[in-house]
């Protein structure tokens, strides 16, 4: 509203058609401002020059505040008889071809699901990366005659190719296909290129992919991606962390693929060695796996070792078997230990007490300038006993940089540190670091995991799901048993599930446990849970128990939980958030 007031009527998505002759009535379109932190729609006239190219979905330039602002049309309709029209603005400028009107819906639906009481933020992953004047002709090279595939999940082997399958879902009709890695996703679509099939790469390809081709390609985002006449939507990898968007709204591609493809009438396919338990219930019975012997082929070989009959004060995270490996200098090794700095936790060598901060008592972790800092206060003290003063440590924890100095005197050749802020990593045959090296290092003969237990064990409902996503990360790296390529696993649970699993290359057994844990433990998919963190935090859980909605109090925060996600969304939107407050609220956390 020009005025800067509230609609006062709910617009249709279509325009009106006048015939010839007539003065055609005036039309308003609903603009969703491309401002940061302005949460509001508002009203403009559609001049009758731009009649024929705004739409829904359109991007355009409207007048706000003294200066022009681009923006989305969301709606389209008649003008409401008791706004006088001298009251309207009209649009500036139209800009580019945009979102369709289905897109549009859908962030309708997630603006709810999430929890976000914005549009804003669905409606700039779903632009095109450059403004587009017109769509292109449709180039396709299929037809619609065969029947679309049946929704479900598919349960492939680590190494599977997961091309033939692509290849006979598209031959169906247009078919939009999702990975979680950039890279992933254009090889991807270079292949599909080479089977003869007309592709659009997202980002750069929108415009082809708003025209239409016979399959669109991309990574998270391409989930909101233009396809005309939607057939089928597959997602690669879906246990992959990667599909969820790390800032607020969390929204899951995942989960938007599923609405996406109801709301169009189109088959949704989710694709993993090792599906999530909340697509494992969505997809119901309609799960298809591999024959048990391309399962086993597809797997890589699991060296488990068992580390239960070590010494507690004379353990070290190397053990005989590792050694083995890393002397062998036809071998390159890649070591992963999920712990930065030089040790994270520490114990007095001559009386065995455990390091503790001076000030808050916590535990204390030794950084790389030699001194103990605590992680809680931020404390600092030099490296002595608080109780013996002695300076002689046990690492009880140990860390990237810690190891690195340990490997290379055990392997005899140079190791090189990896973390997430590592640069251009230098060439070696042996690495370690955190996780971050499974996606750093290539050609790796052996994989091995130094405490793997801190995944298996971890405080987080989604643990086993991550520790098994690790294997198949790693199982790549190596290749199959019959190449030699392995994962060795040091663990004191040498008979835990995920172990198990991924030893015999079978994971119905996981599935259904893991299932059957969330179902008791009333945690998703059975039930919709969000973090709530920041200054304000514990004063929006109380509003919200005052609501009726289940709280209980984090280190950083409040998590709530509710029996659905629309009733999760509804109460989130509809406590106010207090004055002053800086909050995050996260919606299906990945790491609760």
């Amino acid at each position: 509203v020009g005025t800067g007031q509230p609609p006062r009527q709910v617009h249709a998505r279509r325009r009106r058609v006048t015939t010839a002759g007539e003065t055609p009535p005036a039309l308003v379109a609903r603009v969703v401002p491309n401002v940061t932190g302005l949460d509001k729609q508002f009203d403009y006239l559609v001049p009758i020059a731009m009649r024929d190219r705004v739409a829904v979905g359109s991007l355009v330039r409207v007048p706000l505040h003294g200066r022009k602002v681009g923006g989305w049309v969301v709606s389209i309709g008649p003008m409401d008889p008791a706004v006088p029209e001298d009251k309207l603005l009209p649009i500036a400028k139209w800009s580019s071809v945009g979102p369709s009107a289905e897109v549009i819906e859908l962030a309708e639906w997630a603006e709810g699901r999430w929890a976000a009481a914005r549009l804003r933020p669905f409606l700039v992953t779903a632009d095109p990366p450059t403004m587009v004047a017109a769509v292109p002709a449709v180039r396709r090279s299929t037809t619609h005659g065969a029947a679309p595939v049946a929704s479900g999940v598919r349960v492939t082997a680590p190494l599977t190719d997961p091309l033939p399958m692509v290849v006979e879902i598209v031959r169906r009709g247009p078919t939009l296909v999702v990975h979680p890695t950039p890279a992933a996703a254009k090889a991807i679509a270079n292949r599909l290129r080479k089977a003869g099939l007309t592709v659009a790469h997202l980002p750069n390809d929108w415009a082809a992919a708003a025209g239409g081709v016979d399959v669109v390609v991309g990574s998270r985002a391409a989930v909101w991606a233009p396809c005309p006449d939607l057939r089928s939507i597959v997602v690669l990898d879906e246990h992959d962390e990667a599909l969820q968007e790390e800032r607020t709204p969390t929204w899951h591609a995942r989960d938007v693929a599923i609405e996406r493809a109801a709301r169009a009438g189109a088959a949704c396919v989710l694709v993993s060695p090792c599906p999530t338990a909340t697509a494992l219930r969505w997809a119901g019975h309609a799960v298809e796996r591999l024959s048990a012997s391309d399962l086993v082929n597809g797997w890589p070989f699991l060296e488990i070792i068992d580390r239960t009959d070590e010494e507690p004060w004379k353990r070290s995270l190397l053990t005989s078997e590792l050694i083995a490996h890393l002397r062998d200098h036809d071998k390159r090794v890649v070591c992963v230990l999920n712990t930065t700095g030089r040790a994270r936790l520490l114990a007095c060598r001559s009386c065995r007490t455990l390091q503790r901060c001076v000030t808050c008592e916590a535990a204390v972790a030794q950084g790389d300038d030699e001194s103990l800092t605590c992680r809680r206060c931020g404390t600092t003290r030099p490296i002595v006993c608080q109780q013996c003063g002695s300076s002689a440590m046990a690492l009880m924890k140990p860390g990237v940089a810690r190891l690195q100095e340990e490997l290379t005197a055990a392997a005899n050749r140079p190791v090189v540190a990896v973390t997430g802020a590592s640069d251009e990593l230098p060439g070696a045959d042996v690495y370690v670091g955190t996780e971050a090296v499974l996606h750093r290092v290539r050609n790796v003969d052996v994989v091995a995991f130094l405490d793997f237990d801190a995944e298996l064990l971890a405080p987080r409902y989604r643990a086993a799901e991550q520790a098994m996503a690790l294997l198949v990360r790693s199982g790549r790296l190596v290749g199959p048993r019959s190449g030699g390529g392995r994962v060795l696993v040091q663990t004191f649970v040498p008979h835990h599930e995920v172990l198990q699993a991924a030893r015999f290359a079978d994971l119905s057994t996981l599935a259904d446990t893991e299932l059957a844990r969330r179902r008791l433990l009333g945690l998703p998919p059975f039930r919709a849970l969000a973090v709530i963190e920041g200054s304000g935090a514990a004063a929006m859980g109380a509003e919200l128990a005052g609501a009726g909605m289940e709280t209980a109090a984090t280190a950083a925060g409040v998590m709530v939980r509710a029996d659905t996600w629309h009733e999760l969304g509804e109460a989130l939107l509809a406590v106010p958030r207090p004055k002053g407050s800086r909050l995050r609220v996260e919606v299906d956390p990945p790491r609760a």
